[in-house]
């Protein structure tokens, strides 16, 4: 019988899995980023970065910056949950990238307890951050 951590690897890197491929569903040219608020074994919320709602869904302007208004994946899933009837208390959320500072700080004050993420992104003061706040953070490459 597998031990309990390795389960939780191997539930942990299927559910990044899935955050990869709702990543696909960003129009975003430069990165896609997807995200997935997991409580009790089941998705409560999902996001990935783009234009808030009724915009057009392009994220760069004519130069390839991405407009300031984007919003991040972890910041669509978050607000997400605010139209639901769900709450983030002790969940899990699955992430792409690392997060950056301003998503960190949704992250801890959605009561989200632990933060998986596929890479880092080159700013890691999100994660040290998240980490200060005594949340678990787990880094699954591959």
């Amino acid at each position: 019988m597998e031990n309990k951590t390795e389960k939780q690897r191997l539930l942990d890197l299927r559910y990044l899995r899935m955050a990869r491929i709702w990543a696909e569903n960003s129009y975003c040219q430069r990165r896609q980023v997807g995200a997935l608020v997991v409580k009790d074994k089941m998705i409560i919320s999902d996001g990935y970065n783009g234009t808030p709602s009724g915009f057009e869904n392009v994220c760069e302007d004519e130069q390839g910056v991405t407009k300031t208004y984007v919003l991040h994946a972890e910041a669509n899933a978050i607000t997400k949950l605010a139209r639901s009837s769900n709450n983030s208390d002790g969940a899990t959320i699955y992430i792409t990238a690392s997060p950056c500072i301003e998503c960190a700080k949704l992250i801890i004050q959605a009561g989200i307890k632990r933060v998986v993420y596929g890479e880092n992104y080159r700013l890691i003061d999100g994660i040290e951050l998240l980490k200060r706040a005594g949340i678990e953070v787990v880094l699954l490459e591959g």
